[in-house]
C-alpha cells in the first residue's frame, strides 16, 4: 500500500485519476456498503457497480416456473429458503401458488428438508437448492444423508451456480471485481489468480468496514499499475488452498454443467448438477419435467442491474410499481439484491 502513514480512507478520497469502475460480486457486499456509508465517501472517479452475486437474483425465471410445477401440478412439498418464495416466475410465484394448493415450506438449511422428508414419508419432499460455492457443500452433504438413510421421497430442484466462469462473462463491465469472501473462503485464491492470467482483476475482502475500505484502496492503487492484479485483503478467512474437504464433497457429488443466469444468459461450465450416482434425487430427472422457458416481466431491468448496465433506480418501476413489498424482479426480494439495498439504504438514489 506504500506510504503507511496514509489511511485506507484517505486514499479513496483523494484520488482524482482515470475513472474506475468497481463490480462488487457479493450482495452482502453491496449491503453492507451501503449500510457503512462507504458510497458517500467515494469520489466521482470511483464508480461502485453491483454485479451477479446474489444466488437468488441470478436464478432464472424457468427455475421458479419448474417449482411452481412441481408443487401444483406432482403435489410434491417445495422446501425453500424464504428469499425464493416471493420470487415472480412467469405466471406466479411460490407464494401465489400457495392459494391455489402448492405446499410450499420455509427451511434453513437442506438438511431441514431431509428431516422433513424423513418424518413424512408420504410425502414427495423437493428442495430447491439455489447457491453458489458456499452453500454447495450443504445440499451435496443433504443429497448423501438421503442416499445412506434409503430415502425415497427426497429430492432436489439444482440451480447451483459457480462464479469462475461468470467473471469472465463480465470481464469488460468493470476494471476490477470485489470478490465474495463466503465464496473465496471454500474456493481460495487459484482461480482469482488464474483470471489475471485472462487480464482479470480484483481482490476478495471481507466485511467490516476496515476490511472493505482497504479492499477499494488497493484497488485504485494497483489500477494505476496499468496491469491485472490479485490480492487477498481477507487472510484470515481466505486461504489459498480454500476449504479442501467443502470442495473434495462438491466433486464428489456434483459435476459442472452449461447454466442460465438471469441477465447473463447461459453461461458454459458455470452451472452444477448432481453425478449420475446421484441421479435419483434430481427433481428434473423423477418427475419428467418438461424444458421450461421463463418469460420475465419486460418492464423490470433486474437483468441489466445484474450486468452492471444499470442502477436500480435507473429502472422505471424502481421505487414505484416494484417494491419489497411488491417486487417485480428478484433483485428487489432477495434481501442480498441490489435494487433492495438502494431501496432500503439508498435514501435520494443519487448515491
Amino acid at each position: 500500500m506504500g506510504n503507511q502513514n496514509i489511511s485506507a480512507r484517505e486514499i479513496i478520497e483523494s484520488y482524482d485519476g482515470r475513472h474506475i469502475r468497481i463490480m462488487e460480486v457479493c450482495g452482502t457486499h453491496t449491503h453492507e456498503i451501503f449500510r457503512l456509508g462507504i458510497r458517500k465517501i467515494l469520489p466521482e472517479a470511483v464508480e461502485l457497480i453491483s454485479g451477479p452475486g446474489c444466488p437468488v437474483c441470478v436464478t432464472p425465471v424457468s427455475f421458479i416456473d419448474e417449482a411452481v410445477m412441481l408443487a401444483l401440478d406432482h403435489g410434491t412439498v417445495i422446501c425453500t429458503f424464504g428469499d425464493l418464495i416471493r420470487v415472480p416466475g412467469s405466471k406466479m410465484s411460490l407464494a401465489g401458488a400457495r392459494p391455489k394448493g402448492a405446499a410450499i415450506k420455509m427451511v434453513y438449511s437442506p438438511l431441514d428438508a431431509i428431516e422433513y422428508a424423513e418424518k413424512n414419508p408420504d410425502k414427495n419432499i423437493v428442495f430447491l437448492a439455489v447457491g453458489f460455492e458456499t452453500t454447495v457443500p450443504a445440499a451435496c452433504l443433504a443429497v448423501k444423508k438421503a442416499k445412506m438413510a434409503g430415502l425415497k421421497n427426497f429430492t432436489i430442484l439444482g440451480a447451483n451456480k459457480t462464479m469462475p466462469n461468470a467473471y469472465k462473462a463480465l470481464k469488460d463491465s468493470a476494471d476490477a471485481f470485489l470478490y465474495p469472501g463466503h465464496v473465496n473462503a471454500i474456493s481460495g485464491t487459484y482461480v482469482c489468480e488464474q483470471l489475471v492470467k485472462k487480464g482479470i482483476s480484483g481482490v476478495v475482502t471481507g466485511f467490516t468496514a476496515s476490511e472493505l475500505l482497504t479492499a477499494l484502496a488497493v484497488v485504485i492503487r494497483l489500477t494505476q499499475g496499468g496491469k491485472p492484479f490479485f490480492r487477498n485483503c481477507y487472510p484470515r478467512v481466505v486461504k489459498p488452498e480454500g476449504n479442501v474437504l467443502a470442495q473434495n464433497l462438491i466433486n464428489e457429488v456434483m459435476e459442472p454443467c452449461d447454466a442460465e443466469w438471469r441477465g447473463l444468459g447461459m453461461i458454459k461450465g458455470s452451472g452444477l448438477k448432481l453425478r449420475t450416482v446421484y441421479s435419483d434425487f434430481d427433481a428434473r430427472l423423477r418427475f419428467s419435467l418438461p424444458k421450461v422457458t421463463g418469460r420475465s416481466n419486460p418492464a423490470c431491468r433486474c437483468g441489466d442491474v445484474l450486468q452492471g448496465k444499470c442502477r436500480p433506480p435507473d429502472c422505471k418501476m424502481f421505487g414505484t410499481g416494484c417494491t419489497p413489498q411488491h417486487p417485480v424482479g428478484a433483485c428487489m426480494v432477495s434481501n442480498e439484491g441490489a435494487c433492495s439495498a438502494y431501496y432500503q439504504y439508498g435514501g435520494d438514489f443519487n448515491v
